[in-house]
């Protein structure tokens, strides 16, 4: 026992500091969490400090679609604006089909109008002289005349 007249113990070499002791499976660990001022900066909180931010809004028992709606309405876009182009081609095919016969009928009866006029204007083969073609043409006083064909 130590009595009153025996000199003091210093206080570094006789008792621990007054700092809190962690047990090592007490530790609770530090996590860095966003800022809600600033976004780009992080905040060191201990996970014990931490409460959930967001409620969850209980799940509808309603079943929801497997596929996105939206995304169900792109692909029918798609597929449609697809056969309506191959459809298209096809219409533009066809049109192209009429104006090569048309283009083709045209240049026949082109082709059979020449033949016909250059048979027209051709000299006949029934003579050997072909036709002949007589004019007389009669002058008379004061700058009349007169033509006579034959």
């Amino acid at each position: 026992m130590i009595s009153e007249t025996s000199p003091a113990l210093p206080m570094a070499a006789g008792r621990p500091g007054e700092t809190p002791v962690e047990l090592y499976e007490e530790h609770d660990p530090i996590v860095l969490v966003p800022d809600p001022y600033d976004p780009n900066r992080s905040v060191a909180v201990r996970r014990s400090a931490l409460t959930l931010g967001v409620q969850l809004p209980p799940r509808e028992p309603a079943p929801q679609p497997r596929i996105d709606p939206w995304a169900q309405r792109a692909v029918g876009l798609g597929v449609g604006a697809g056969a309506a182009g191959w459809g298209g081609g096809h219409l533009l095919a066809g049109a192209g089909q009429l104006v090569s016969a048309a283009t083709s009928a045209g240049s026949v009866a082109g082709a059979l109008a020449l033949l016909l006029l250059v048979a027209k204007l051709a000299p006949s083969e029934r003579g050997s002289r072909g036709k002949t073609v007589n004019v007389t043409t009669h002058n008379h006083f004061g700058g009349r005349s007169s033509v006579n064909v034959r």
